[in-house]
């Protein structure tokens, strides 16, 4: 469709026959004319939220021309670079649509204006903003470099900084820190000529994430709170917001999670107070807060954000980037269905490619999580080993999966391996790889490591508050109060892990801890209790579209069905 729309507006001044539409815009592949007709309808059907009903006109036997009405105001509330308003032709309607956020149409618009050498600088700003919110950021990037020279030359020293700014962070995204630390470094020339507080602040936003990427938490933290200080009260909401959430996400970071998480709802307040939420720094804003929300466990907390950054993308007109997807495919198998999680990571896997290859790592870890619920362990292990080679921790999901397949001391090398370093991933997942090191020491009868570790958590209750690590370090207390044939302690620890994981709809961990309780009650002789418990894992087993667990509750169903015939033999004898 965008290809059909750049087509039909470069050749605007004459009618396109059908054939040469075929030839021009699909060379390679045949297409019926049938298949052209519903192109041009759906293509119709997008300019149409824009205003432009009858754009695109078909003349009988001849084709089809992109068609403006120049008696009409091509333009809404955005000045021209002569100051004049009401632009005619492409370079009108690319505005009005950049400023509909009709993002399909301003970049299909902008390019076709651009053959015309009509663009401004801020047309180039525009057009950078049209493609990233498309998920083209690869084809930002050089657009914006031509932003960057349009206002150099103008003397836009701030103009030329701030889009300096957005292709440092561009490269960044995509693994090129060398050249995002030179684009930054070029943009701080500009902003020492001003004395301009959003670029200030900006530029400071844009230091900090790369000091969290150099492993250096601390400095980062310092960074982002200079960068708030600096707009705060400065009537620069979207910056303000931005600066905010990550200084939250520094101190999370560094273990203070009350604050962290205060700085965090404060930032998406102060943005959602904002009318005129940019989409880029809206989208930043909301993927960290759930990254961190994710990297912490704090699974009802992802689940909410991820929702409000859909919902978001929607209204700013934003395709779903690969970074979404990968977000909701966590929480999807945590909470919901693993089928429909397998296919939006496999959705972001191809995403990630090309818009943030960074991730690509994590997207491997949580393919791995998935795969391992579903019960393909081969495959799971193949992602985890990805991940690794990316350098990227596969943990805490490649040591579970080696648990569950009697290789415990594996596991238990594997954990404290990914608790080395400084990296920021590394210091916000602490909590969640801690409290699952306590579950396998606990395991490999290493009772000292895991009572340790458990009273560590326990003991920072402020630090590590989410129901996921509590709920682990509860399962952690159920194997250590087994090892000493301390049965009841061990169900009491059970039930308050598995009501843990519900209060947060944790299901994959709510079925696994049931089938424990289950196996459990079942060595006592506890028929009913044991049979109540298999009941409810196979409803949600069954929800969650896992054949592994399913096939669990089905072996556990078995062995209970086999208890009762002996069971009723005992009571006939007595």
């Amino acid at each position: 469709m965008f290809d059909l729309l750049v087509y039909l507006v470069h050749h605007r001044e004459r009618v396109v026959s059908k054939d040469e539409l075929l030839e021009g815009v699909w060379p390679d592949v045949t297409v019926t004319d049938n298949s052209l007709q519903r192109a041009v309808s759906s293509l119709r059907a997008a300019l149409r939220q824009g205003g432009m009903d009858g754009a695109i006109r078909n003349l009988p036997g001849k084709g089809y021309r992109f068609f403006v009405d120049s008696r009409q105001p091509e333009r809404i509330d955005h000045k021209q670079v002569d100051g004049t308003v009401g632009a005619i032709g492409a370079i009108g309607l690319a505005r009005r649509a950049a400023v509909g956020h009709l993002w399909l149409q301003a970049a299909t618009l902008f390019q076709s204006a651009d053959r015309d050498g009509q663009l401004s600088a801020e047309d180039f700003h525009d057009w950078a903003i049209a493609l990233q919110c498309l998920g083209r950021t690869a084809a930002a990037i050089p657009v914006l470099v031509r932003a960057v020279a349009a206002r150099s030359e103008a003397g836009d020293a701030a103009g030329a900084a701030v889009d300096a700014i957005a292709l440092s962070g561009l490269h960044f995204e995509s693994g090129q820190a060398a050249i995002g630390k030179g684009w930054l470094a070029r943009a701080e020339d500009w902003a020492s000529m001003l004395d301009d507080a959003p670029t200030t602040a900006l530029l400071l936003w844009m230091k900090s994430k790369l000091a969290a990427f150099d492993g250096e938490p601390e400095q980062a933290l310092a960074l982002a709170d200079a960068a708030y200080t600096a707009v705060r009260y400065k009537d620069a909401l979207n910056i303000e917001a931005l600066s905010l959430a990550y200084r939250g996400f520094y101190r999370l970071c560094l273990g203070d999670t009350h604050g962290g998480l205060a700085d965090q709802d404060h930032a998406a307040a102060v943005a959602l107070s904002s009318t005129n939420l940019d989409p880029i720094m809206g989208g930043s804003l909301y993927c960290n807060i759930l990254w961190a929300a994710r990297m912490f466990g704090d699974w009802a907390r992802a689940d909410q954000w991820t929702r409000s950054y859909q919902n978001f993308c929607s209204s700013s007109g934003m395709e779903l980037t690969g970074s979404c997807q990968l977000h909701r495919s966590e929480v999807l198998g945590i909470r919901g269905s693993l089928d429909e999680a397998l296919a939006r990571i496999q959705d972001a896997l191809a995403r990630l490619t090309s818009d943030a290859p960074w991730s690509m790592g994590d997207a491997n870890r949580v393919l791995g999580d998935i795969l391992a619920a579903i019960g393909n362990d081969d495959a799971a292990l193949e992602a985890y080993d990805r991940a690794y080679t990316m350098g990227w921790c596969p943990e805490p999901g490649r040591a579970m999966l080696l648990l569950a397949r009697g290789e415990a001391e594996a596991a238990h090398a594997s954990l404290e391996r990914s608790l080395i370093g400084k990296s920021w991933w590394t210091l916000q997942r602490r909590g969640i790889l801690l409290a699952h090191l306590a579950l396998v020491a606990a395991h490999t009868h290493r009772s000292g490591q895991a009572k340790a570790l458990i009273c560590e958590l326990s003991g920072s209750a402020d630090r590590w508050p989410m129901p996921s690590i509590r709920a682990l370090t509860n399962e952690a207390q159920a194997i250590l109060a087994l090892s000493r044939q301390d049965h009841e302690a061990a169900m009491r620890h059970l039930h308050l892990a598995r009501q843990l994981w519900s209060s947060i709809d944790g299901r994959v961990q709510i079925v696994r801890l049931r089938l424990q309780i289950s196996r459990l009650q079942l060595e006592r002789g506890d028929i009913r209790g044991a049979m109540a418990e298999v009941h409810a894992a196979q409803l949600v087993a069954g929800e969650l579209g896992s054949p592994k667990l399913r096939a669990d509750c089905t072996a556990l169903q078995h062995d209970i069905d086999g208890w009762q015939p002996a069971v009723r033999r005992q009571s006939i004898g007595r």
